[in-house]
């Protein structure tokens, strides 16, 4: 079973309905005995950070998410979900991450050469990611290849070597991290059409 995490923010169904139509066995859990049970996870997310983590404390869960993911367990984290992975946002505020991996969650700032270029806030729509590494979750889709964002904020990492893609919007940012089975994607595969399905297809086969 695929666990899909609820705790009250994000699109759970769209990410529930597109791992089933790869083959996955998603289910959407709220509580920390659902994780137990679980082959593999999916952190998805919309939002801001601060009343994510809050939520997401709330429910209990993160202790064994954590465990999880120090066990294994293949985890999957989505745009807002991949953002929670980090050590700290300064999204309206400063809030605390989970700390999986280090770094920060920062908004876009662009410089003033960039004016003319008329780069709006969220970053929102198709763009093109480049791979920096062979990643299993990028298994048979071609480099440069178009994927969905939506966000305003982007991460900072001090660990280059989990930097699994980039993307370009004004400067060069993360796209997707990877360390052993942990994998997170700041773009949404659920909105990006095959090559979305595809992805979610590598990672159930992972």
């Amino acid at each position: 079973m695929i666990a899909v995490v609820d705790y009250g923010m994000g699109n759970l169904r769209s990410v529930q309905k597109g791992l089933q139509r790869v083959g996955g066995d998603a289910q959407i859990v709220g509580t920390a005995g659902d994780l137990h049970s679980a082959e593999k996870i999916v952190l998805p997310g919309v939002g801001g950070f601060g009343d994510a983590i809050d939520r997401l404390n709330s429910t209990g869960m993160v202790p064994t998410l954590l465990d999880a993911i120090r066990a294994g367990t293949p985890f999957l984290g989505i745009c807002l979900g991949f953002q929670l992975l980090f050590d700290i946002s300064y999204e309206d505020g400063e809030y605390t991450g989970l700390g999986v991996f280090p770094g920060k969650v920062v908004r876009f700032e662009f410089p003033e050469s960039l004016s003319g270029q008329n780069l709006k806030i969220p970053h929102m729509g198709w763009n093109q990611i480049s791979y920096r590494v062979d990643c299993p979750l990028f298994q048979g889709i071609p480099q440069d290849a178009y994927v969905y964002f939506v966000h305003s904020y982007h991460v900072v990492t001090i660990r280059d070597e989990i930097v699994a893609a980039t993307t370009d919007y004004g400067y060069t940012f993360t796209a997707a991290v990877w360390s052993g089975n942990t994998f997170a994607t700041q773009f949404h595969p659920e909105k990006s059409q095959d090559v979305g399905l595809k992805m979610l297809g590598n990672f159930v086969e992972v």
